[in-house]
């Protein structure tokens, strides 16, 4: 598998996208940051076949997970470093902005979901995110399944895999938003 290489615009979108969470649900650990990123990136496939971020994410054990992201958030925060600050708070790294947030790479349709989102999952931990992104028949959960880590993660006998999760799979029911979709992948 080659590496993965973020965009500017992906990078932008992503650190503006963990400002603007930060700032409308509060204290945000990196748990819940990684686990919000995965659902708008789901929840604007399913809407409109056009990704919000576009990132690859693969089967963790606590995954869906953007690798490049979780790493970014884990270490010395390169990526986002105009974004965001890492702090630990008993033993939790909880993300804070550093700067305000620019809604330069967001369409009103953007904003929405982010609210929607923010409204839907933002009182819930990271926990709760992340048994919602592992629910029966998520990708998540049928690519584990398809590819025998399933029980392997669920017992914690591995912690992560390099499968990645297709996540057109989501859409897979609807001619139009794969067209969609397809076109998008394409041209991006």
């Amino acid at each position: 598998m080659s590496y993965i290489k973020l965009s500017n615009d992906q990078i932008d979108k992503v650190g503006n996208s963990i400002i603007y969470l930060s700032e409308k649900i509060g204290e945000l650990s990196k748990t819940k940051a990684l686990k919000l990123i995965y659902i708008l990136d789901e929840l604007s496939i399913k809407k409109s076949g056009i990704p919000f971020f576009n990132l690859k994410y693969k089967v963790w054990k606590f995954g869906p997970v953007s690798e490049e992201i979780f790493i970014d958030l884990s270490s010395e925060t390169t990526l986002l470093k105009n974004y965001i600050e890492r702090t630990s708070e008993e033993g939790v790294t909880v993300i804070k902005p550093i700067v305000e947030f620019n809604d330069d790479e967001f369409s009103d349709n953007d904003i929405d979901l982010l609210n929607f989102v923010i409204e839907q999952f933002g009182d819930k931990t990271a926990k709760d995110l992340v048994y919602y992104t592992h629910r029966k028949n998520s990708p998540w959960h049928n690519t584990a399944k398809e590819n025998s880590v399933l029980e392997l993660l669920e017992k914690e006998e591995i912690n992560n895999t390099e499968l990645l999760i297709d996540m057109a799979s989501l859409i897979n029911h609807d001619e139009r938003k794969k067209v969609v979709y397809s076109d998008f992948i394409e041209s991006n």
